[in-house]
């Protein structure tokens, strides 16, 4: 029990980590900051790999959040660069 609970706190920063990070970048890409929401995209990308290295989320999980806000940086680039023709 000792050993699960110094695991679970230890795990818990990291987790509220790429959680927050994930919603900053989120909040970025929709109000339309492309330039700041990639630097924030890299930053998850890093933040989900080190979790995922670390065993606090399956690699497989982070592979999938990675995916899910690239998409969406994907296509708010997509929707602003056929704006502009």
């Amino acid at each position: 029990m000792r050993v699960s609970e110094r695991k679970r706190v230890r795990n818990k920063s990291v987790r509220t980590l790429s959680k927050s990070s994930i919603t900053k970048a989120e909040r970025l890409i929709f109000s339309g900051e492309l330039e700041s929401g990639q630097a924030a995209v890299a930053t998850v990308v890093s933040v989900l790999d080190k979790a995922a290295k670390k065993g606090v989320i399956h690699p497989k999980n982070a592979a999938r959040r990675k995916a899910r806000l690239v998409k969406k940086l994907n296509e708010a680039q997509a929707k602003t660069s056929a704006e502009a023709e």
